[in-house]
Formats: structure tokens, C-alpha cells, sequence
């Protein structure tokens, strides 16, 4: 499939306009480091059931804080890149921070993939705004055991998001508007991201590890577990018969920190 139109990307701290045209959708066009992706979506939350305190998703696993309309304001976390197992099939697997997906129709987001293409393993950094267009960012070089910090902020009016390889000390941060952003929800996810045929195949990562996941909520900073039960959710990957595919640990004793076990790729 070609893409032939005007999409919005994002370049470091300002937006610019990209026509791309005659590229397949699966096709890199760097712009300031930037690559557009058009497969791998990362996409709100798919909540197969919930309740309180626990939900299971067919695309999602990690945790979710939720506030009212507007609450959110910043959202931080740390995680270890997984070595992902290839056989020889195609499959993917994302780490990210993020606000809003849980309850609402945008993510802003930003983290990294631990995919397998064709049997090869494939590491990398993106930014997504969604429902716009993704990006990989070519500039921050990722590999196993390197470990990754993030921050969402929305301030002025804007999101900013921010990735750091605190392993080669490599950044990068970019902001932009979301008109429709909701602001009611901040995540710690890994996630079994989508194309336009839906969810694709979860990648054996084996075990991710989260730490230091914190968030501004109502001009209230606190870990993931200070929010109180009615506004914290655990959530499991599931299938769509309710079997297992990822799995998150309970909260550490700091209230912060957690990991998601792969368990299965998911029909």
C-alpha cells in the first residue's frame, strides 16, 4: 500500500510538515533523524473485562493510574530493554510510558520495541501522538540491557515527551498540541502494538522490568501505588479466549516498580 498524502511529524521541539509520497507503508523517510512508520501502531487500551483495581486487555499489560478529566499532568518511568527470542516469524513487543489510552481515544506516549523480522531481532526508539502517525527515532541507538528512562509532560498547553539511554546518556524530546487529549489517565505498558489487520503477534521479551514510575496527578506527585486502589489498575495481556499472553508482577515494596512476563504470542 502507498502512502500519498500530508502527514504531521514531529522534529526536536517544533512541528514541520512532510509530504511523502510512492513510499510503502512499512518504509523509513528521515526527517531530522525522524523515521514515519505506518505498521506497529500503538493504540489506546482494548479492555476485554475490568474491575476495580484489575483489567485484562488484549493489547496491554503494566499498570494504569486514572484522575478525572484533566488531572494528568506528568508521567515518569524506567525500564530495562528486553533481549528478545526469534524464531522465524515476524512479531513485536513495546515498552513505553504514557498518558491517556486507558479511557480515552489518544496516547501520548513515547518507549521502545523489542521486535523479531523475519527471525532477526529488532531494537528501537518512537513517539507517537496517537492517532497521529508514528516515528522511530534513528538518533538513539537501543540494545539489550540498556536502560531507558521517559517522561510525559503536558505543560502550556503541550506535550512534551522525552526518552533517555541512560546506558550511552543518548536523549531526545519533542513536543506538540493534542487538541482532543483527555488527561485522565497515565500508563506503564508493555503492549502487543497493532496494524490496520489488528493486534499482531506479541515477541517473546521474556521479562521486562519497570522502576521508578511515578506521575503528576491533580498537582500530586506520587508512585504508581500512592493513588489508593480506586485508581490504580492492574492489567494482564490476554487472548481473545481470556489465555494469558504477558502478565504483570505486584507493586515492589516502593510502590514503583514492577515486571511483565511474556507467556505467549497470542493466536
Amino acid at each position: 500500500m502507498l502512502l500519498s498524502r500530508i502527514l504531521r511529524a514531529w522534529s526536536l521541539g517544533a512541528l514541520c510538515l512532510l509530504t511523502i509520497a510512492g513510499v510503502s507503508a512499512d518504509a523509513a523517510e528521515t526527517v531530522s533523524g525522524l523515521s514515519l512508520r505506518a505498521s506497529g501502531r500503538h493504540r489506546p487500551i482494548v479492555i476485554r473485562h475490568i474491575r476495580e483495581g484489575a483489567a485484562s486487555s488484549l493489547n496491554w499489560s503494566g499498570y494504569a493510574v486514572t484522575g478525572p478529566k484533566g488531572s494528568v499532568q506528568d508521567v515518569w518511568g524506567s525500564w530495562t530493554v528486553p533481549s528478545v527470542k526469534c524464531d522465524s516469524g515476524t512479531e513485536y513487543s513495546s515498552f513505553w510510558v504514557g498518558i491517556d489510552g486507558f479511557n480515552s481515544s489518544t496516547v501520548e506516549q513515547i518507549g521502545t520495541d523489542a521486535d523479531c523480522r523475519t527471525g532477526s531481532p529488532a531494537y528501537y526508539a518512537w513517539f507517537e501522538f496517537y492517532p497521529h502517525p508514528m516515528f522511530t527515532i534513528n538518533r538513539l541507538s537501543v540494545n539489550p540491557g540498556d536502560h531507558m528512562s521517559a517522561h510525559v509532560q503536558y505543560a502550556q498547553r503541550q506535550f512534551t515527551v522525552t526518552i533517555t539511554n541512560d546506558t550511552t546518556g543518548q536523549s531526545f524530546s519533542t513536543s506538540t498540541r493534542v487538541n482532543s487529549a483527555q488527561r485522565s489517565s497515565a500508563e506503564w505498558v508493555a503492549e502487543a502494538p497493532s496494524s490496520a489487520g489488528g493486534i499482531l503477534p506479541l515477541a517473546d521479551f521474556v521479562t521486562v522490568s519497570y522502576s521508578g514510575d511515578t506521575a503528576m496527578v491533580n498537582d500530586a506527585t506520587g508512585a504508581i501505588g500512592a493513588f489508593g486502589t480506586a485508581n490504580v489498575y492492574q492489567i494482564a495481556m490476554v487472548d481473545s479466549s481470556g489465555n494469558p499472553k504477558a502478565v504483570p508482577s505486584m507493586l515492589g515494596s516502593d510502590n514503583s516498580s514492577f515486571s511483565v512476563q511474556w507467556v505467549s504470542a497470542g493466536p
